[in-house]
């Protein structure tokens, strides 16, 4: 299945230094909705960055559907959502939500 991305390739800018890959569904990137939850769990491997990224909108049914969620660089979900890049420094176990000025705050729970 072909998806038709909010950016292209080329759109894509550097924007933060390499921190390896991520989660993210299509409603960030085919949607172009902005990201409204975030999480870091431990990495999965070595490339991965631990980090998954949600617009807030998705159903679980859609969450779990792996045809709607992609492994992406960190940097491209970046491009997509600029308010998240103060946050990528947080640790593991980490999960934030989007306030309505566009910043984020941490959910104290436990993942």
């Amino acid at each position: 299945m072909s998806k038709n991305f909010k950016l292209k390739a080329n759109d894509i800018k550097q924007l933060i230094d390499p921190m390896g890959g991520c989660l993210a569904t299509d409603k960030i990137t085919v949607d172009g909705e902005p990201v409204g939850y975030m999480y870091r769990e431990e990495p999965d491997n070595e490339l991965d960055s631990g980090w998954r990224f949600f617009a807030g909108t998705e159903t679980d049914e859609y969450a779990n559907n792996v045809d709607n969620v992609m492994v992406y660089d960190v940097n491209t979900i970046v491009n997509y959502d600029r308010a998240i890049a103060p946050y990528l420094h947080l640790p593991a176990g980490t999960q934030l939500e989007r306030n309505a000025d566009n910043t984020f705050y941490i959910i104290d729970e436990e993942l």
